[in-house]
């Protein structure tokens, strides 16, 4: 079955040239001019992965994002002429998977695509044991099979990156895991992908888990490391 993808954009050309390189690629793409286009079709039927840009007429790209994280975990592209690292972080925030910047390469976009939806079709493939699988470190606690997370007993809400990339390190507790090895793991791209992904989906995770007595600790240079909160700083490397 094709997979479906959903393109908002009010540049016609860019409409344009993404959905002929993606439909290229044998994805079945439907392009919007304005986001509010875009959601109420997705209302009407949801899709396999959304690209969305920020500035458009009536609801922005975030606001679109915003709405759609209320109701879907679907994978979320961000577009946006203006590069600001305030952009950037506002459309991690909010639970986009990843952000270009315009102009950029659509043959990049393409391969970040693949890249999201081949990772979510291994996951669907994983085969499920009979009996629950969870992970836990400290007071943080994931269900392997439900895709849910625990703080302390409590429920914690993360998007499906922030999961994935907890869930990572926890399996590498006390190891230090490069930025490169997460991309390719979490997100499944190649370490020739220049994104900052890793690192702004760890910064949000942190608020998140800033109660618990575990603690994401940047190894500088180098990448991440989960540990227990209190223990002395990991070496360089």
């Amino acid at each position: 079955m094709q997979e479906a993808i959903y393109l908002a954009d009010d540049e016609k050309n860019i409409r344009d040239v993404v959905r002929q390189f993606l439909e290229s690629e044998g994805y079945l793409v439907s392009a919007f001019q304005d986001g509010e286009s875009l959601w109420q079709a997705f209302q009407e039927k949801p899709c396999d992965l959304v690209i969305l840009d920020i500035m458009m007429p009536g609801l922005s790209g975030f606001d679109i994002c915003r709405k759609l994280r209320e109701i879907s975990t679907v994978p979320i592209i961000i577009l946006t002429a203006r590069e600001s690292d305030l952009d950037y972080a506002t459309g991690i925030n909010l639970g986009s998977d990843d952000y270009f910047t315009k102009p950029f390469s659509a043959i990049s976009l393409v391969m970040r695509v693949k890249a999201i939806l081949r990772r979510i079709a291994y996951e669907k493939q994983s085969p499920r044991s009979s009996s629950m699988r969870i992970l836990s470190q400290g007071d943080l606690s994931l269900n392997l099979d439900s895709k849910t997370a625990s703080l302390a007993g409590k429920p914690l809400d993360l998007t499906p990156n922030e999961y994935h990339l907890l869930a990572y390190l926890m399996e590498h507790q006390g190891k230090a895991v490069s930025r490169d090895e997460l991309l390719n793991q979490v997100w499944g791209y190649n370490n020739d992908i220049e994104t900052r992904a890793a690192d702004d989906t760890v910064r949000r995770l942190r608020k998140k888990i800033i109660s618990s007595n575990r603690m994401i600790e940047t190894v500088w240079g180098f990448g991440f490391i989960l540990k227990q909160r209190g223990d002395a700083p990991s070496e360089e490397k």
